[in-house]
């Protein structure tokens, strides 16, 4: 089995990415409800709230963790992989593919939560990569808050979008980086309205690399019948409708 934790819902969007990859495993989702959203949390607490969760699928049975926030993944993942000796891979955001897929060499715009942005994680990606010149930073914690309140669209989430984007020329971009994994429950909705914009995301290349470290570990599975079982904030969720909602969103857009 699979433990997979978010903040919230956001990780759904990874979730079906980790399944398609890997259709014969067994998952267990940790969604950290009672402290949604980690926009406004210190790191320290957002290390404990991590940690936590991370013991709690590790004693629930979970051979490998992914942790699906890009926010967690900034604050917590050194400090996770020092202490604990099972595979606890890592969400990030998709600059790099936003650059090695930047032909004509327009700037990139990388959208994440504010902790994730000024991350010290965050910024040594851009400067391994030596790209900072080319990226430019813009937090929307709003679309958290949307997806946590299943609006996927409509006019306030558009209003809000402009505001956010309108200290920048979107005609100098090509990629947006939805470096969130609640962002992604907006990718169709901002090619719709900002058409010059290409949102890319990390989540085939973590589950490319997840599947690469189970082959490496020899702990792949090939269940008949996996499962998939939903946790929040420690407790298991009986009926899971509102997951459910939200993964048909993943799946129909």
């Amino acid at each position: 089995m699979i433990g997979v934790f978010d903040s919230g819902i956001g990780g759904l969007t990874l979730l079906k990415a980790l399944m398609q990859t890997l259709p014969n495993e067994s998952f267990l989702y940790y969604a950290d409800s009672k402290n949604v959203p980690y926009s406004y949390k210190t790191d320290e607490e957002i290390k404990g709230f991590v940690e936590e969760a991370v013991v709690f699928l590790r004693e629930e049975g979970c051979k490998a963790i992914v942790i699906a926030c890009n926010t967690a993944t900034n604050v917590a993942i050194e400090y996770l992989r020092a202490k604990y000796d099972f595979p606890i891979v890592a969400i990030q955001p998709a600059v790099k593919l936003a650059f090695d897929n930047n032909a004509d060499n327009k700037r990139i715009l990388a959208c994440a939560t504010p902790v994730t942005l000024r991350s010290v994680r965050f910024n040594k990606l851009l400067d391994t990569l030596d790209i900072s010149h080319l990226v430019d930073k813009l937090p929307l914690p709003g679309l958290v808050e949307f997806a946590e309140k299943e609006i996927f669209e409509g006019a306030e989430v558009l209003n809000y979008l402009k505001e956010e984007f309108s200290n920048f020329d979107l005609e100098k971009y090509h990629y947006i980086v939805l470096g969130c994994t609640h962002f992604t429950y907006f990718e169709k909705f901002i090619s719709e309205n900002f058409p010059t914009l290409i949102p890319l995301d990390g989540n085939e290349g973590t589950a490319r690399h997840l599947k690469n470290i189970l082959i490496k570990e020899n702990l792949i599975e090939s269940e008949e019948n996996p499962d998939l079982k939903f946790i929040e904030s420690g407790k298991y969720v009986d009926q899971p409708e509102r997951f459910l909602r939200y993964i048909r969103k993943v799946y129909l857009g």
